[in-house]
């Protein structure tokens, strides 16, 4: 059954039908041919979206449109302008952190896009292309699931079971986050410099820098707030992203006053339809992985792997070769609900640290972001520009090579990954 399923999947993904449809469609197929009760796949989809932690998706997808729409963003982005300067590549550099502030809040990889798109563009298209504009954007969005909270983070603790917290795998990304933001920021810089874009941006004074430190304070201390409570075990993911909402509308109301309660109705439709795609691609992913289960797909692919070697490191390599060429052509949601049930026990019985495991999984999946042909981040930004997506790929080869490098060093050296969750406890 699991080989029909999977065939069917993919003639209907390359037929054009949305990924949650054909994986729903799929099942379906395979449970008529099987003669199930189709209330069973109700049923499954039911069960996979009743849970309490993945409702803090949803509240950290309202929190970012309502920072989106409370134009926090423009404060951020003076922010991290003050402490750029006048340096090669500086509106690049201002793009990247305010990506990595901004991932702090959102968690999810195309709001980061989204918000910096619609903030930024306009300034990084008066003095570079708008192909490597869009370029280091999808680069600093990609940010959004590395640094916590992440929603990616979230999905892959819920399916991994209780061998993983969600807590340690947020603070696991913060070293890897850092590394990824400085050597974007060193790109940036290097393709500046060689392609001779002009200089942008006013010395770094501290006294600019304390004036927008102070008119973005209070945004910047938010995902110190949420990540900290979280982390410190002072509430939960959900309650956080709960917070993060109630922050954000104190924020947007009591101190920018951008936002009024007639723009409230318009937020939340616009968080609902990206929610409800998660959703829904959580929902039906969950009976492709119910199929799994009846053909005992894990079982048989854990004793064929460990036939095939005895070796933890040969089968995380195996692993991640999968998961560059999986990111490529299925969305990274799906991924983690059809896939993660299966190889998370597995690297259990290798022995391998399961947080280690967990993050190298999901890191491997986000750079799938920005790899084609289905580069979630490349149609985004395309939409959001009007770039051609081939243009935009053409200019990302050096941020794409840059995520696998540091994923590779996270493989050889995976207390680039453990190390602060287990001095913190986890």
């Amino acid at each position: 059954m699991s080989i029909i399923a999977i065939v069917c999947f993919f003639i209907l993904a390359f037929m054009g039908m949305p990924l949650s449809f054909a994986l729903g469609m799929a099942s379906l197929i395979v449970l008529v041919l099987a003669d199930f009760e189709m209330v069973v796949l109700a049923q499954r989809m039911m069960y996979a979206v009743d849970n309490f932690p993945l409702m803090a998706i949803p509240l950290f997808i309202l929190a970012g449109e309502i920072m989106v729409k409370a134009e926090m963003m423009e404060r951020l982005v003076s922010f991290s302008n003050s402490l750029v300067g006048r340096v090669h590549g500086g509106l690049a550099h201002v793009t990247i952190l305010s990506g990595m502030i901004l991932a702090a809040v959102s968690g999810a990889a195309v709001a980061c896009a989204s918000a910096l798109g619609s903030a930024l563009i306009p300034s990084l298209q008066k003095h570079y292309p708008k192909a490597y504009s869009s370029a280091v954007i999808a680069a600093a969005a990609n940010l959004g699931p590395i640094i916590p909270p992440s929603n990616a983070m979230i999905v892959y603790a819920l399916m991994a079971g209780s061998s993983v917290s969600v807590g340690a795998l947020f603070i696991a990304g913060l070293i890897p986050g850092l590394i990824l933001t400085v050597g974007f920021m060193a790109i940036a810089s290097y393709i500046s410099w060689k392609r001779g874009y002009v200089l942008s941006g006013e010395p770094v004074s501290f006294p600019n820098v304390w004036y927008h430190f102070k008119r973005a304070g209070l945004i910047i201390s938010m995902p110190i707030v949420v990540v900290g409570g979280i982390v410190g075990g002072v509430f939960t993911a959900t309650e956080g992203a709960a917070i993060a909402v109630m922050y954000a509308l104190i924020i947007g109301f009591g101190v920018t006053r951008k936002i009024t309660l007639s723009d409230l109705p318009r937020v939340l439709f616009r968080s609902a339809v990206t929610a409800s795609m998660v959703g829904a691609l959580i929902a039906f992913a969950a009976t492709i992985t119910f199929v799994f289960t009846i053909d005992m797909v894990p079982m048989k692919l854990s004793q064929l792997i460990q036939a095939f070697t005895q070796d933890p490191m040969v089968f995380l390599v195996l692993v991640m070769v999968l998961l560059v060429l999986v990111g490529m052509v299925l969305e990274s949601n799906a991924a983690y609900i059809m896939l993660v049930p299966i190889f998370a026990p597995i690297a259990l019985t290798y022995g391998l640290d399961p947080l280690w495991f967990g993050f190298l999984f999901m890191f491997n999946l986000v750079i799938g972001m920005m790899t084609p042909p289905v580069g979630v981040l490349f149609f985004v930004m395309s939409g959001v520009t009007g770039e051609r997506i081939e243009r935009i790929i053409a200019e990302s080869w050096g941020y794409v090579a840059f995520q696998f490098a540091v994923l590779v060093l996270c493989v050889i050296f995976p207390s680039l990954v453990t190390w602060l969750p287990r001095q913190m406890g986890f």
